[in-house]
């Protein structure tokens, strides 16, 4: 994935801030996998373990258009993923992550 990335020379702190941004998203991206685990019963919600699969897709493509010099996106995406991580488990958000998403440009 950093391979992906413009070549820069980042500080430290952007390097730390953009790690734990990956770390929140990524949580996110395991809270919906638990949700999916959760469904293995004899009778799964097949729309549950589509949301769940689909916005994992989602958290995916939202990961690779994070820029670490972006202090606001980084700082913005830390915030929003690890809310939202804490939520999905909770059972409060199996919604779209699209409305958590942190797009160039948001500010």
């Amino acid at each position: 994935m950093t391979h992906d990335l413009e070549a820069d020379d980042w500080s430290n702190e952007e390097t730390a801030a953009y790690e734990a941004a990956i770390e929140a998203l990524n949580g996110a991206v395991g809270a919906y996998s638990a949700r999916i685990a959760a469904e293995a019963k004899d009778v799964p919600d097949a729309a549950v373990i589509e949301a769940a699969r689909a916005a994992q897709g989602r958290l995916a493509k939202e990961r690779e258009r994070l820029r670490p010099a972006d202090r606001e996106q980084i700082a913005e995406a830390r915030a929003r993923y690890a809310r939202l991580a804490r939520e999905i488990p909770a059972g409060t958000r199996m919604t779209d992550p699209a409305e958590h998403t942190t797009r160039p440009g948001d500010r």
